[in-house]
């Protein structure tokens, strides 16, 4: 496991901050309530353990509120998360992928750890009954993200990430953070030129998705918006899985993909 507690998480922060990675807004928005332990949870494998010359980072965040059940769309969410860890596991540069799962309402399924140790996404391990705290929860999945990256790039071990947010529908529930603050996050991690923040709306018919993610910050391009069928839902994971694949590839295919978004 990683060794930064809570106090090597805000020393990690403080850090990006003073390389210039982290803006003012976004330290406040990290550092401003405590999220050492829940960012702590996600960190997994020490920098020490990884052997790899370059790292990627793959998150994502899979729904669990109620709608997600009530739709009928348990198995296909579990499915969509297995698919993009199949896809990676079938690329050429697995061994330098760490993969990173942390639920819509804060539990952690997978710290960051190698492909081969992923627990995969189903029945027993993925209940969807909860709520939607969007933002609250993508600012500590985002501030996960940065912590690790800047575990690997303090260590002189270069690092991509590329990161997944799923909901079916708007915030409802944070308590803390406000789709201002996850876009003050999302801006500084795309100002360092190593990070894809990207994430996909299932229709819930009335929820305008690209509007929510926008305002979040994240780029139209790294946007998917399927309808409700397991068929839409499947093929948007799997154009996500396609860009991690790219994004595993090395620098130049990272900077190929992080322009073209999902087009590329």
């Amino acid at each position: 496991m990683s060794k930064a507690n809570g106090t090597g998480v805000t020393k990690l922060f403080e850090d990006a901050h003073a390389e210039g990675i982290l803006s003012p807004a976004g330290l406040q928005t990290l550092t401003v309530v405590d999220l050492g332990a829940q960012i702590q949870a996600g960190l997994g494998i020490h920098v020490d353990d990884v052997q790899a010359s370059e790292v990627v980072l793959v998150t994502v965040m899979p729904d669990d509120s109620g709608s997600i059940s009530h739709a009928g769309h348990t198995k296909t969410v579990c499915d969509g998360h297995n698919l993009v860890l199949d896809a990676l596991l079938a690329s050429q540069q697995k061994d330098g992928v760490l993969f990173h799962t942390r639920y819509l309402n804060g539990h952690v399924l997978n710290p960051f750890r190698p492909l081969e140790d992923v627990v995969r996404m189903h029945s027993g391990n993925y209940s969807a009954d909860l709520g939607t705290p969007l933002y609250d929860q993508a600012v500590v999945l985002l501030g996960t993200v940065l912590a690790k990256a800047q575990e690997f790039s303090g260590n002189g071990v270069p690092v991509r990430t590329v990161t997944l947010l799923i909901t079916d529908g708007a915030d409802a529930g944070s308590q803390k953070a406000r789709a201002k603050d996850v876009a003050a996050l999302v801006k500084d991690l795309h100002r360092v030129e190593n990070h894809i923040v990207a994430a996909m709306g299932i229709d819930d018919g009335v929820t305008d998705f690209r509007r929510v993610f926008q305002d979040m910050g994240i780029a139209d391009r790294w946007i998917l918006t399927p309808g409700q069928s397991a068929q839409e839902i499947r093929a948007a994971f799997q154009v996500f899985s396609q860009s991690a694949v790219r994004v595993s590839q090395g620098a130049a295919s990272f900077s190929r993909t992080a322009l073209g978004g999902f087009g590329a």
